[in-house]
């Protein structure tokens, strides 16, 4: 089927087709555009100095239903976008945001770590099935650690 780049569910299951930002480009005759996940082809040039996306078609958990396929979903286009910036932004604009948090002793630092909790919850939401325990017992550190200090800040302890 033409477009149609997902991955198999299983030998003659049904196919999930990848998200359409993931897809090869069209005119590509070698077929060794963006995620062709082989070492040594040749990468995507870059067009308006954007980054090519990493390898890999499929942006959802195999065999997701519900409430994840439908955060996955709508979440490949941000991650794409987020992906698409210089990679110094997301964390100095992180950095800048927690430091104000932990400098402003007020409701205003409050209002400035909600953002980085929001973003560390997303991020390990969308990575939770590929984490090992430990991983994931530092996601639900941070996220603690995050939510006890948005909640002084707030007055609320």
């Amino acid at each position: 089927m033409a477009g149609d780049t997902g991955q198999d569910k299983g030998p003659g299951g049904p196919r999930v087709p990848a998200h359409p930002l993931a897809r090869k480009p069209a005119g590509d005759p070698r077929g060794q555009g963006r995620g062709s996940g082989r070492p040594g082809t040749g990468s995507v040039a870059r067009k308006g100095g954007k980054r090519p996306l990493p390898p890999g078609e499929q942006f959802f958990t195999p065999g997701a239903t519900g409430l994840r396929r439908t955060v996955e979903t709508r979440s490949a286009t941000a991650l794409v976008f987020l992906f698409q910036l210089p990679r110094w932004v997301v964390p100095i604009v992180m950095v800048a945001l927690m430091l104000t948090g932990v400098v402003v002793d007020s409701w205003l630092g409050g209002l400035a770590v909600l953002p980085v909790l929001a973003f560390v919850l997303w991020l390990a939401y969308m990575s939770w099935p590929s984490l090992r325990p430990g991983a994931r017992l530092l996601r639900v550190a941070l996220v603690t650690f995050l939510v006890l200090l948005a909640a002084t800040r707030f007055g609320l302890f």
